[in-house]
């Protein structure tokens, strides 16, 4: 199978013309007698740009290199613009498989008797089909017995090892691309391909992404007055298995149908920016943010026109940030507001993005080289985006490590951003963002952050505080005890380096009488000498005993 998968791709991608990327120099020979022994497969899309055919290759593959070219779109620190610009166009329209097939699988996994007992108007056709799953309607019974509206989502049989044989012909053409590509080493394919596999193969565990949903909606529904901002559909988890997810069902308008938001008189810069709101929410506040927001999984609630709010589905992929990486990149949105590049380049340097000896002042001027011409701009023709995707670019040249948090936030904000000026244009995301993170960094760093942390710890102190005469009395009992010993230690070492003194001047004063001893004896002719002989031999023995 794999062999005829490897056979299929080849073929697409010389049908594509895909090989001209390679340059011909590099080229092995054996590569360049292949490609010349299918010479009927050559190039059949002359007539098209190089970037759309590779966006056509990869949607004739399928699914899941339909997926994997999704996420590459949102890699602009990578591709040419041309390239990222042809794969944003990649619509993950794929045919579904039978309904019956999916019944039998989600009967399976809730069992038969169980699914008969609290399910019905189970639909076989499906109300929408993606490139690992496909989602069906049904009604089902709560816990009070009352009816309620599902939607049912389940994976595609035998898709895991689709993906898994996939990635591994990725892998295989990715060594191919970093070792015969000019810019091979730069563009990391292989890092590319396993940030995708990572991604994927979480997603095909629908009990990862039911866990996910419940901590997003847990989120928003604290009490806040902005909790209403986003609605996450109730998830059902006594019901939902590793292939079969069961949901609220919800009605929406899908967030590109504009032209409907429109006719219905919503309120779209209230929309817009209550968008980016709840995206820096989830980024800033909750460190938790859903990182696959493009428009299949985004819809609008326009029941009330004048305050629409948001609907987010599908939460196979989160993003988080650690409290180190979130307070500097705050800082770091702030002191672009205020154009503050110095600010900028020592944050990356203080928060170890880039090396330790790297040049503040050149790394300023770098940033500074590529931002000015932005700012020049009118704020609201400048894509918050492509400023962060310039700035890693930015960085990158002054070896930033890849930061895979910061890539998912990246993907995420051009989302959001592309959102935001599709139903409102003149959105000024700068103005939308830059008061919600001047009030978060005060709130980390000032006196009111110090009480907080202070109020957080204490059910900690109150635990620990009794115990704390005891530890002082055990510390300084502990430290007594060692001084007493080490002063016992010494006069130990003491008194054995005085033994050994001793000995070393008794041994040498024995050695002189043996060789004395032993002249006297070689000349010795009378008994005195002979007594004075073994005499000095006992008093020899003796010191050295």
């Amino acid at each position: 199978m794999r062999s005829l998968r490897l056979y299929k791709i080849i073929k697409t991608f010389l049908q594509y013309g895909l090989d001209e990327i390679l340059p011909q120099k590099a080229v092995p020979w054996y590569v360049k007698i292949t490609r010349h022994s299918l010479f009927w497969l050559r190039n059949k899309h002359k007539d098209k740009p190089q970037a759309e055919r590779f966006r056509l290759a990869i949607e004739s593959l399928g699914p899941v290199f339909i997926k994997f070219g999704q996420m590459l779109s949102t890699r602009r620190d990578l591709l040419p613009d041309a390239y990222a610009e042809e794969l944003s166009l990649l619509q993950d329209q794929v045919p579904p498989f039978s309904g019956q097939q999916a019944l039998k699988q989600i009967e399976l996994a809730i069992g038969k008797e169980t699914f008969d007992t609290y399910f019905s108007d189970f639909d076989q056709q499906p109300l929408a089909s993606a490139s690992i799953a496909q989602v069906h309607t049904a009604t089902m019974l709560d816990d009070n017995g009352e009816p309620v509206e599902v939607v049912i989502k389940v994976l595609r049989p035998g898709i895991d090892k689709t993906i898994i044989a996939d990635i591994n012909v990725m892998l295989m053409f990715a060594g191919i691309v970093a070792k015969w590509l000019p810019d091979g080493k730069r563009l990391r394919p292989k890092e590319v391909v396993d940030e995708y596999r990572k991604t994927i193969l979480d997603e095909l565990d629908l009990n990862r992404e039911a866990a996910n949903a419940i901590q997003l909606k847990r989120n928003f529904t604290q009490g806040r007055d902005t909790d209403h901002h986003l609605y996450v559909p109730e998830i059902y988890s006594s019901y939902s298995h590793k292939n079969v997810l069961v949901m609220e069902r919800i009605y929406g308008i899908g967030v590109g149908e504009v032209e409907t938001l429109n006719s219905l008189g919503v309120d779209m810069k209230t929309l817009a920016e209550r968008g980016v709101e709840v995206f820096f929410t989830q980024v800033f506040r909750d460190s938790f943010f859903h990182a696959d927001m493009h428009p299949g999984n985004v819809f609008v609630n326009a029941t009330n026109p004048a305050d629409p709010t948001w609907i987010a589905i599908d939460c196979g992929i989160v993003g988080t940030l650690n409290k180190d990486d979130k307070r500097y990149l705050a800082e770091n949105f702030v002191a672009f507001f205020n154009r503050d590049y110095r600010k900028v380049a020592e944050l990356h340097v203080d928060s170890g993005w880039v090396p330790r000896d790297t040049s503040v002042d050149e790394f300023e001027f770098a940033i500074r080289t590529v931002c000015e011409p932005i700012f020049n701009k009118p704020l609201a023709e400048i894509s918050f985006g492509q400023v962060l995707v310039n700035l890693f670019n930015t960085a990158r040249r002054f070896n930033m490590e890849v930061q895979p948090q910061l890539v998912l936030l990246q993907k995420t904000l051009l989302y959001i951003e592309g959102l935001g000026r599709q139903l409102y244009p003149q959105l000024d995301l700068w103005q939308t963002a830059k008061p919600f993170l001047e009030n978060w960094v005060k709130e980390q760093m000032g006196v009111k952050a110090v009480f907080s942390k202070i109020k957080d710890n204490l059910p900690f102190w109150n635990e620990k505080l009794p115990e704390v005469p005891d530890l002082i009395y055990d510390f300084l009992a502990s430290g007594k005890a060692a001084h007493v010993e080490q002063v016992t230690l010494l006069a130990e070492l003491k008194q054995q380096q005085q033994r050994n003194h001793i000995k070393l001047v008794n041994g040498v004063l024995a050695s002189g009488a043996l060789i004395t001893a032993a002249l006297l004896h070689s000349q010795a002719e009378t008994i005195g000498s002979c007594i004075a002989f073994i005499a000095t031999v006992f008093f020899t023995l003796r010191a050295l005993k």
